[in-house]
C-alpha cells in the first residue's frame, strides 16, 4: 500500500497534480508559486517590523525610568551645593571675624596703634555678630528648603516622565527619594563663637599699651636730658668740662653726637676718670693760708667724689629693668655735714697754747705746736676742738668747694647734678615702662590663648548632610494602557496586535565629579556678592578681601586660614620687629597654622545610575517586593503626587513663591546686605 502521489514522476507518465501548480512543463515556476513566495516574504518582513516596533517601544519605559531617577537626583545635587555654599559662608565668616580680632589684638599691643586696634576689634566683633545672625537664618532656611526637597524630587521627575510621552505612548510615575525623611544635622550652623574674652583682653591690652606709651615718652625725655647734660649742651657740658678742667681726651672722654647709643653709664665712667685726674693734679699747697685751705678742701672733695662714683653703677637687665646708682654730691655746707666728709677723721690737729686746734693742713702757718692727731669736722662743731684763726678750716669752707662748682654752669658738678636728676627720673620711667611692657606681654600671651580657643570653637564637625534622596532616588514608571501596533502597512498581511502595558524601575545616586575638584562655585559666589563693592576703602576693603580668601579657600581650610590670615596680619602697618605686637603677630600665625581645620570636599555631585537594590537595600527594603509594591501603587489616573502619597512619602502642601529666600547675608566689614534667594523652578536643572 502507498500513501501520496508518486514524486518526481508521473502516474502513467505525467506530473504529480500538487506540484504541477508550482512547476510548469518546462520545469520552471508557475505564477502561483511566485505569488505565494512574494506573499510569504512580505508577511515575514512586516512581522519583523511589527516585532521591532513592539520591542523598541517596550524598552522605552526603562529609558524613561532612568531619566526620571536622574531628574529626581538632580534636585538633591542642587540642594547639596546650596548647603555647601551656606556652610562655607558660615565657616569663613567666623574665621574672618577671629582673624580680624587677632589683628586688633596685635595693633592693641602697639602704643601708636591702639586706636586702630579698637577699630579692628570692633570690626571683628561685628563680623562675628554678622556670622551669628547669618548662621541662625541659614540653619532655618536650609531646613525649610530641605522640607521642600521631596516635593522638588517628585515634581522634577514627574515633569521628566511627562515630557517623554510621544507617539501616543503615555507614561505615569516619578522618582521617590531615599531616605524619605531628612537625617541631616544643621546644628553646627548655630555653634556660637564667644568673643567676650577677646573683647576684654583687647581693652586691657590697649590700656597697658597706652601706659607703656606714656612711660616711653618720659623715658625718651629723661634720656635726652641726661645726654644733653653729658654731651649735648653748649657751651658747657660734662664732657667739655672734663676736657677743660681735667684735660681728659680721646677714649677717656668719648663724645656721643646723639642720644642714640648713649646711656647713663657714659657719664658715670667719665666722672670716675675726671675725679681721678683732678685728685692726681690737686696737691695741698698754696702761697697763703686761704689758698692752702682751698686746695685741701678741693682735694678732700675730689677724693670723696671719686670714691662715690666708683661705688656708682649702671645696669640693664634682660627684662628691660635698669638699675642706676649715680651718687649725689653735696653742694653746700649743710649737705656736706650729711656726708662722710663731715665725719671722716682726716684733718690734722696741733696743740696751740695747750688747746687742740684743727687745721686744713700741717703746712698752715699757725700749726706751730706739737701734733695732736687727726680729727673730723664733726668734732670741731661739737666743741671738742678749736678752729684755727689762720686757715679757718671748718665745714663751711669744705661746703663752699662743691657749692661753687654746682651752682654755676661752668662747673663740672653743675652738669653732674643734672645727669643724676635725669638718671633718677629715667630709672623710674624705664622701670615703669618695663612693667607696662611685661604686662603687655602677659596680656599678649593671654590673647594668643584666647585666639586659639576661639578658633577651636569653629573646629567642630561640619553640618551633617543627609537630606531626602541622599541615598538615592528610585523611579517607577509605567505605560498606563495598551496600544495597537501601527497597521498602515501590515493590515493587508497581519491581523492587528497590541503593545501591552509595562513598567520599569531605575535608581540614581550622587557621585563626586572629579572634573570639578577645583570648581570655582565659591569664587563665583563671592564675585557675585562683592560686585560693585570692591572699592570700599580702608579696613572694609581689606576685611572683604580676607573673607573672600577664606571663602574661596574653604575647600582647603588648613591652607586657607594660615595663608589668608597670615597675609592679613602681615598687612598691618607700624608693627615693628622686636615689639610685643610683632611677637603676638608671629604667635597668631603659628596658631592658625596648627589650627587643624579639616578641608572640605568641594567636588560637585552629579547623578549616576545604579542598581535599584543599592538604594533600596540601604533603606532596608527588598528589591523585588518593593518594586512590585511600588508598581502596584501606580495610579491608573491621577498625578505623580498621588503616587508619592500612596507610596507613603510626605510632601509639603506647597512650596510658595518661585523664589525661596534661604538667608540674608551681610558682607563682612560693610553694611551691604541682601537676601540669598533660590529659583526653585531651576533647582533641579543640570548645571
Amino acid at each position: 500500500m502507498r500513501t501520496g502521489s508518486v514524486s518526481g514522476g508521473e502516474r502513467g507518465g505525467g506530473r504529480a497534480p500538487v506540484l504541477s501548480l508550482f512547476r510548469d512543463d518546462e520545469d520552471g515556476f508557475t505564477t502561483v508559486a511566485v505569488a505565494i513566495a512574494l506573499l510569504l516574504s512580505l508577511t515575514l518582513v512586516f512581522s519583523a517590523a511589527a516585532a521591532s516596533w513592539v520591542a523598541a517601544r517596550s524598552s522605552e519605559v526603562q529609558s524613561v525610568a532612568d531619566a526620571a531617577a536622574m531628574a529626581g537626583e538632580n534636585a538633591v545635587a542642587a540642594f547639596s551645593t546650596v548647603a555647601q555654599v551656606l556652610d562655607a559662608c558660615v565657616l569663613s565668616m567666623g574665621l574672618a571675624g577671629i582673624v580680624v580680632y587677632g589683628a586688633g589684638l596685635v595693633t592693641s599691643c602697639v602704643p601708636a596703634l591702639t586706636a586702630t586696634g579698637a577699630v579692628m576689634c570692633e570690626t571683628g566683633g561685628k563680623i562675628l555678630e554678622t556670622r551669628r545672625q547669618f548662621a541662625q537664618s541659614a540653619a532655618q532656611g536650609i531646613e525649610r528648603l530641605e522640607d521642600t526637597l521631596p516635593l522638588l524630587v517628585v515634581a522634577n521627575s514627574a515633569s521628566c516622565v511627562e515630557a517623554n510621552a510621544q507617539e501616543g505612548l503615555v507614561y505615569v510615575g516619578c522618582a521617590l527619594p531615599f531616605p524619605t525623611e531628612s537625617q541631616s544635622d544643621f546644628s553646627a550652623f548655630e555653634a556660637d563663637v564667644d568673643d567676650q574674652e577677646l573683647a576684654e583682653l583687647s581693652e586691657q591690652m590697649r590700656t597697658a599699651s597706652e601706659e607703656a606709651a606714656e612711660t616711653q615718652g618720659r623715658v625718651q625725655d629723661t634720656l635726652a636730658r641726661g645726654w644733653m647734660a653729658d654731651c649735648g649742651s653748649a657751651p658747657y657740658c660734662l664732657r667739655e668740662r672734663a676736657a677743660s678742667l681735667a684735660g681728659l681726651s680721646g677714649a677717656e672722654n668719648p663724645n656721643y653726637p646723639s642720644v642714640a647709643g648713649w646711656t647713663f653709664g657714659a657719664p658715670l665712667l667719665r666722672a670716675r676718670r675726671y675725679y681721678a685726674a683732678r685728685l692726681q693734679r690737686t696737691p695741698v699747697k698754696g702761697a697763703t693760708a686761704e689758698e692752702l685751705t682751698d686746695a685741701a678742701c678741693r682735694r678732700a672733695f675730689y677724693e670723696y667724689a671719686l670714691g662715690k662714683v666708683r661705688e656708682g653703677s649702671y645696669e640693664e637687665l634682660d627684662d628691660g629693668v635698669v638699675l642706676i646708682d649715680l651718687p649725689e654730691l653735696p653742694r653746700n655746707a649743710e649737705q656736706t655735714r650729711a656726708t662722710e666728709l663731715y665725719t671722716q677723721v682726716l684733718w690734722p690737729c696741733t696743740l696751740e697754747d695747750g688747746v687742740r686746734t684743727l687745721h686744713s693742713s700741717t703746712s698752715c702757718p699757725a700749726a706751730t705746736g706739737p701734733a695732736a692727731g687727726p680729727a673730723s669736722l664733726a668734732d670741731l662743731d661739737a666743741g671738742v676742738l678749736a678752729s684755727c684763726d689762720t686757715c679757718r678750716m671748718d665745714a663751711g669752707e669744705l661746703g663752699r668747694v662743691a657749692a661753687a662748682s654746682t651752682s654755676i654752669e661752668n662747673g663740672f658738678e653743675y652738669h653732674w647734678r643734672a645727669v643724676v636728676e635725669a638718671s633718677e627720673q629715667y630709672e623710674q620711667a624705664r622701670n615703669e615702662q618695663a612693667q607696662a611692657e611685661r604686662r603687655s606681654r602677659e596680656l599678649a600671651e593671654e590673647g594668643s590663648g584666647a585666639f586659639s580657643r576661639a578658633l577651636e570653637q569653629l573646629h567642630v564637625a561640619r553640618p551633617t548632610l543627609c537630606p531626602p534622596g541622599a541615598w538615592g532616588c528610585v523611579a517607577v514608571v509605567a505605560r498606563t494602557s495598551s496600544q495597537t501596533v501601527p497597521t498602515e502597512l501590515t493590515q493587508a498581511f497581519l491581523s492587528s496586535a497590541e503593545l501591552p502595558e509595562g513598567a520599569a524601575a531605575s535608581a540614581a545616586v550622587l557621585a563626586p565629579d572629579e572634573s570639578t575638584a577645583q570648581n570655582n562655585v565659591l569664587a563665583s559666589f563671592f564675585d557675585a556678592l562683592s560686585a560693585g563693592d570692591s572699592a570700599l576703602g580702608g579696613t572694609a576693603d581689606a576685611v572683604l578681601e580676607l573673607w573672600g580668601d577664606l571663602l574661596v579657600g574653604y575647600g582647603s581650610a588648613y591652607e586657607g586660614v594660615a595663608g589668608a590670615g597670615g597675609r592679613f596680619l602681615e598687612g598691618l602697618d607700624g608693627v615693628l620687629g622686636g615689639s610685643v605686637g610683632s611677637w603676638l603677630k608671629g604667635r597668631l600665625k603659628e596658631v592658625m597654622v596648627s589650627a587643624g581645620l579639616e578641608p572640605a570636599d568641594l567636588r560637585l555631585r552629579k547623578p549616576v545610575l545604579v542598581n535599584t537594590q543599592d538604594v533600596l537595600g540601604q533603606s532596608g527594603l527588598d528589591q523585588a517586593s518593593s518594586v512590585r509594591d511600588l508598581v502596584r501603587k501606580l495610579p491608573d489616573a491621577g498625578t505623580a503626587y498621588d503616587f508619592a502619597r500612596a507610596a507613603g512619602l510626605w510632601l509639603v502642601e506647597e512650596v510658595g513663591d518661585a523664589t525661596f529666600t534661604v538667608a540674608e547675608i551681610t558682607l563682612p566689614g560693610t553694611d551691604v546686605s541682601w537676601p540669598l534667594t533660590i529659583d526653585l523652578s531651576r533647582l533641579g536643572e543640570v548645571a
